[in-house]
């Protein structure tokens, strides 16, 4: 082979001009605001008391006894307070006291959102 001829050729697996590194969007990104805030939610879920205390508050629909959760755990009252407070912040549940009891519920609009925000990373295409 010549040297011209080499100077010519492509690279091996190259044919014509090479294509984009990326495949265009489908869409806009999620607005900031909403990426903070779903942000805190997913970290808030982070931690496995929280996930197990929004598992059984879900498990008592429509709403749980904070006597019903404490008793679910090897943790004093205080620690399922504080963890509690850290779903509250997040905006996954919300609270009500009745007398010297409070009552947990799930926000079901917030975990609509972050179940839609889920669904939205499926729709890509698979990597083989």
């Amino acid at each position: 082979m010549s040297k011209q001829a080499v100077q010519l050729t492509s690279r091996p697996g190259e044919s014509g001009p090479s294509p984009a590194c990326c495949t265009p969007t489908n869409g806009a990104a999620m607005p900031v605001e909403q990426a903070v805030d779903l942000a805190k939610m997913f970290k808030a879920l982070g931690d496995p008391v929280r996930l197990r205390l929004l598992s059984l508050i879900a498990a008592h629909a429509p709403e749980a006894c904070v006597c019903d959760l404490t008793d679910a755990f090897d943790l004093t009252g205080p620690t399922i307070s504080y963890h509690l407070k850290t779903l509250r912040q997040a905006g996954l549940v919300d609270c009500v006291r009745r007398g010297t009891w409070v009552y947990y519920w799930i926000r079901p609009e917030v975990l609509t959102a972050m179940g839609d925000l889920l669904a939205g990373f499926d729709s890509r295409p698979q990597v083989a």
